[in-house]
């Protein structure tokens, strides 16, 4: 089989994985399931005037002008779903970074610090060019060049030092990443002293939020569906993608086989610091604001999207298009517990569970394997 068959085949098997049709399948039934039981509401009808802009319905009864509703199915509308679309992009753009480095059988904590550091970072820039800011009156491009760039450098430079410390000091990324976090929140801390930061440019805020008729915020959702295509390339059609499952599956035997092990780590850490600074690039758009506390509590998000998806905490194992799938899937129970009229408290309890069956089942699938091959053999 030649080189170019032998990339369309991973490349296949990247999409149309078991694990990945298994994934497919959890969403349908979580969506039959809320499409189900979700019940109904009555939500204000809507319809697009001359201006392509949406505005609510009226009618007039004895005399005077009321509003009128219909009633949606709670889970399968539109505003349901879009909202569903929006806060699935940003942790699932996470979750691809997180991949990475799970794969490579690292771990990474401070993504959620990472996050909040580049979005209050950012917003000082924009912030600055933004209504009554010192550079007010500077072209609009100007602005998206030095606001964009700075999320992503603060990123990249926070992936650096993550990856550089586990490399250097050979100590376990779970302590390098957990100290770096508490570092990254308290300076996004120091920096806001805890307040909230705004005005940004019409123009950024127009950008990121250019949606639909229906609400469907397409800048997120693309930028989501693209990291995850680009990881899904990198990791199956090149070679320092089948790099990093070599690292995670057996690093002594990738470090003899002359791949430089070291460097792949640098490599993860800097990819999953750059995903956290294009989230937060994003959120900084979508939500017009940035505090210190943004990000709190995605650690568990993130990583519990990516093991969810498939990737094996023990390293080796995992794909990009089962990261968004994760991150689907985590986001789709959050909106179940609202839907369902469920306390909300019950939401980290709920995730928290799945992340430990599906260790649980991973660890079994390594078991069964292994017992498969033992007769074979």
């Amino acid at each position: 089989m030649d080189t170019a068959k032998r990339i369309t085949v991973r490349a296949r098997s990247a999409i149309f994985g078991m694990q990945e049709v298994g994934l497919v399948l959890v969403v349908l039934i979580l969506g039959a399931i809320l499409t189900l039981f979700g019940g109904t509401v009555k939500v204000p009808k809507l319809q697009v005037n001359e201006r392509g802009e949406r505005e609510r319905v009226f009618e007039v009864v004895k005399g005077e002008r009321v509003p009128v509703f219909e009633e949606k199915n709670k889970f399968l509308n539109a505003a349901n779903l879009t909202q569903l679309a929006k806060d699935t992009s940003f942790i699932g753009i996470m979750a691809v970074g997180a991949t990475f480095i799970i794969i490579a059988g690292q771990i990474d904590l401070s993504v959620g610090a990472i996050y909040a550091l580049a979005s209050v970072l950012g917003a000082l820039v924009f912030r600055a060019f933004g209504p009554g800011g010192a550079l007010a009156n500077a072209p609009p491009h100007e602005a998206l060049i030095m606001g964009i760039t700075t999320c992503l450098l603060v990123g990249f430079f926070a992936g650096v030092l993550n990856g550089a410390m586990v490399v250097a000091l050979r100590v376990h990324p779970f302590i390098i990443t957990l100290g770096t976090m508490a570092i990254y929140r308290g300076e996004a801390f120091v920096i806001t002293s805890g307040q909230s930061i705004g005005d940004f440019p019409e123009a950024f805020r127009h950008m990121i939020r250019w949606e639909t008729g229906d609400g469907l915020s397409l800048v997120p959702l693309g930028m989501m569906l693209a990291v995850t295509v680009i990881g899904m390339f990198y990791l199956s059609c090149l070679v320092p993608g089948r790099h990093i499952y070599a690292v995670g599956g057996n690093e002594q035997a990738a470090q003899f086989s002359g791949i430089r092990v070291p460097w792949v780590k640098l490599k993860v850490f800097i990819f999953s610091g750059l995903t956290a600074g294009v989230a937060a690039l994003l959120a900084l758009g979508y939500y017009g604001s940035a505090t210190s506390g943004d990000g709190q509590g995605y650690e568990l998000d993130v990583i519990a999207a990516a093991v969810v998806g498939g990737a094996s905490l023990s390293g080796g194992k995992g794909t990009a298009l089962g990261a968004l799938l994760g991150a689907l899937i985590i986001k789709m129970i959050d909106n179940g517990i609202v839907i369902l009229g469920i306390d909300q408290n019950y939401s980290r309890i709920i995730i928290g569970a799945a992340v430990i069956l599906a260790v649980v089942l991973d660890q079994f699938g390594g078991w069964w394997t292994r017992r498969r091959m033992a007769r074979e053999a």
